[in-house]
């Protein structure tokens, strides 16, 4: 690898020569190029004065600042900006130590490899390294690269020590208006949703891939073949599922290592059909009760026919009885 920035790294009143090299490649990502649609040529880019409207070759091509706020672009040269009193020019200065866990990745950028500069620079390199591992901490510091200051992280890796550039912290935007307001969530949903979590395992890296260059390649060779590119299958439409069925048949599915598609879909039932299916059970019941009564009332109404009955029955006996009483007294 090209060593891109070379400096040192100051560690108290340690100093370790280092060279950075690019810890990434992103050459192999899809890129595409500005062509003319009618004859399919290539669209250059030309620098044009804006004052004088005439192409301006790359060697009169300068720096200047423009102030926020101002239409003033003040012209700056390199020979300026390198006598500015900047001592992390050619120096990471090390600020302090802290846990992973207190830098938020989103003020990470840019990583690099750094490597010993000279046989001079090898012990004290692998001294930080290992202290570093050991301790398990991160240095955070400042470092001027490529024309401008930033914060930078220091942690080991893979027998190396890995520099990130961080963002300052005025550079990280606010969360308002992104934040969705509170929802009610259900404990077998949050139950469901952390089995998942544990049950899908790691992540090995050797499975990941770019499944859109490898389209594009595709389609770049049947184009090149004279061939029809394949249409691509369009996506279902968004559905509102239960959120409950939705996470039991994930949950399937990273328990047969199959794709959740591939899997039996769960019954889903819409949170209206649910309310509705309580309503109709629960006129059922009602209607139930209501009939029983009826019954119980039919019942009551037959006993007490009876029991009048019973009662017109034992008086006309008596009325009997006393009549032939009253005749046997008269012979």
């Amino acid at each position: 690898m090209r060593s891109i920035w070379n400096g040192s790294i100051s560690f108290g009143l340690v100093t370790i020569p280092v060279k950075t090299y690019s810890a990434t490649d992103r050459s192999s990502s899809v890129s595409f190029v500005r062509i003319h649609e009618k004859d399919g040529a290539p669209v250059q880019y030309r620098k044009i004065c804006e004052l004088d409207g005439e192409e301006v070759p790359n060697e009169e091509v300068g720096k200047g600042y423009q102030p926020p706020g101002d239409e003033v672009v003040v012209p700056i040269t390199d020979d300026e900006l390198s006598r500015l009193p900047m001592p992390t020019a050619k120096t990471l200065s090390i600020l302090s130590f802290v846990d992973p866990g207190e830098i938020d990745p989103l003020q990470m950028d840019k990583a690099y490899y750094l490597g010993p500069n000279g046989a001079a620079a090898v012990k004290p390199y692998t001294v930080l390294r290992e202290a570093l591992e050991h301790h398990r901490k991160v240095a955070v510091g400042k470092v001027a690269m490529r024309g401008r200051e930033s914060l930078a992280m220091l942690r080991a890796h893979d027998g190396a020590i890995v520099m990130h550039q961080l963002l300052w912290p005025d550079q990280i935007r606010p969360v308002s208006g992104v934040v969705p307001e509170a929802v009610e969530i259900r404990e077998n949903e949050m139950a469901l949703a952390e089995t998942l979590m544990d049950t899908l395992g790691e992540l090995d890296p050797a499975d990941l891939h770019d499944d859109y260059r490898e389209a594009v390649e595709e389609l770049v060779a049947a184009k090149l073949e004279g061939e029809q590119p394949v249409a691509p299958v369009a996506p279902s439409g968004a559905r509102v599922i239960d959120l409950t069925a939705a996470l039991e048949k994930s949950l399937r599915a990273a328990r047969s290592g199959r794709p959740a598609e591939d899997v039996e879909p769960a019954s889903v039932t819409p949170l209206r059909g649910r309310r509705t299916a309580k309503k109709t059970t629960a006129k059922k019941t009602t209607a139930t009760k209501t009939t029983a009564t009826k019954a119980t009332a039919g019942k009551s109404t037959a006993k007490k026919a009876t029991a009048g009955k019973s009662s017109a029955k034992k008086g006309t006996a008596k009325k009997a009885g006393a009549g032939k009483a009253t005749a046997k007294k008269s012979g």
